[in-house]
């Protein structure tokens, strides 16, 4: 009796469990600084060839996009199997609201501290009260970026959470419809999301004569730029990329993971497509090698760096970038990338610099706006954003949203 009860009990595999992937974290904080230094790198810099290269942080936002994608779909899908994991993503709308208020909090703390620097900016260049009103709410409603003339209203890095809030509203539907796919399907499918994104770049390249830079003048047409790197779409294209990366990463056999290469390769190669930019041989310009060559790289860096991590000897980059220096540096990366606009605003935007200090600060000061930027982070980051207060109620405003939005994705899902 024992015997038959037993046959015919139904044997579950166990699923097999996810380890943390610490390198990611501290990946985001090489991609960060890049961009800091870039927003602000012709007040430490007057070499033309080194304001060339450092200045290309319309390239490098890409490597976030991708990064967040492959996050998201890494904690929401099964690990070897076409599943996801039904406790994420059983609620879709909670899932969505607590992507969104794991960065909002900060985002309304900057924005509401930096706020009387931003009015008061717009007030010295006779800016109209409807119009800072208008960039106010879109500043709080995080939908700049659908406009191009004010993406980078305020604070100017800001437009990625514009562009990143639309896509996490998307992801419930695209998590579990990519979950499904094989390791041919999502092949197929990352070569598609390629070609959408490069018929962007190849038309707005196409309109503007392969020149962002505006030169020669005419040829100059920032609104069709403003597009092509704010536009939600093209943030949604970067993000899938990313899920498809580590689905692939997630589906592999033992043989799969011994075929990648070392990590450093492609860093390396993602990395020195930058160098384009001080060649005029090749007509390329930011959307081009963010498109043909920085993405698809940094991709190949991420998966091969995931695999290296799960081997049993590392290779030293992704130990690098797995250490406790470089996740502390990671932690930091957010906080980084929302105080470095306003802080140096203060210290460098001419109207708000000439009545605080006489001047924009010297190019000697940089590397020390460089340390405030990271101290004010660092600050930021263990008294706001690791606070259990603030976690635990940005938790309950997630849950009470989506109660109020039942429905809009469930129905769908």
């Amino acid at each position: 009796m024992c015997s038959g009860a037993a046959e015919k009990q139904e044997i579950q595999k166990p699923t097999p469990s996810k380890p943390r992937i610490d390198c990611i974290d501290g990946c985001r904080f090489a991609l960060v600084l890049p961009i800091v230094v870039a927003h602000f790198a012709r007040f430490g810099t007057s070499h033309p060839k080194l304001l060339q290269f450092l200045t290309q942080e319309n390239v490098l936002v890409g490597g976030f996009f991708v990064i967040s994608g492959y996050v998201s779909a890494y904690t929401s899908t099964a690990l070897g199997s076409r599943s996801i994991e039904e406790r994420v993503l059983a609620k879709p709308e909670l899932f969505f609201w607590k992507k969104v208020m794991s960065y909002y909090p900060l985002h309304v703390l900057v924005s509401t501290v930096f706020a009387p620097m931003f009015i008061a900016v717009e007030r010295w260049y006779r800016t109209p009260w409807q119009t800072s009103a208008f960039r106010g709410f879109l500043n709080y409603s995080m939908l700049q970026a659908w406009f191009p003339k004010e993406a980078e209203i305020w604070n100017q890095p800001t437009w990625f959470l514009s562009a990143l809030t639309f896509s996490n509203l998307t992801m419930p539907v695209v998590l579990r419809g990519v979950a499904k796919l094989s390791k041919d399907g999502l092949g197929k499918l990352f070569g598609a999301l390629m070609g959408v994104s490069l018929l962007q770049k190849f038309s707005f390249s196409e309109t503007s004569h392969y020149h962002i830079h505006c030169t020669p003048k005419p040829a100059c047409h920032p609104l069709i730029w403003n597009l092509t790197r704010f536009h939600p779409f093209s943030a949604l294209l970067e993000i899938v990329m990313g899920v498809v990366a580590v689905r692939n990463v997630m589906l592999d056999s033992e043989e799969d993971r011994k075929q990648d290469r070392n990590p450093l390769v492609y860093f390396g190669a993602a990395h020195a497509s930058l160098l384009l930019r001080l060649t005029s041989r090749f007509d390329y310009n930011d959307a081009l090698i963010r498109g043909i060559l920085f993405v698809p790289l940094y991709i190949k860096f991420l998966t091969a760096l995931h695999r290296d991590c799960l081997s049993d000897s590392p290779a030293a980059i992704t130990r690098f970038f797995g250490s406790r220096a470089m996740r502390y540096l990671g932690s930091l990366s957010f906080p980084m990338f929302m105080l470095h606009g306003p802080i140096g605003q203060i210290f460098y935007k001419k109207a708000l610099a000439a009545r605080l200090w006489g001047r924009p600060m010297p190019r000697s000061f940089f590397p020390l706006y460089l340390l405030i930027v990271i101290l004010a982070s660092h600050v930021t980051n263990q008294s706001f954003v690791q606070s259990k207060r603030v976690q635990q109620a940005s938790a309950q405003i997630a849950q009470a949203l989506a109660a109020r939005t039942q429905g809009m994705l469930s129905d769908i899902v």
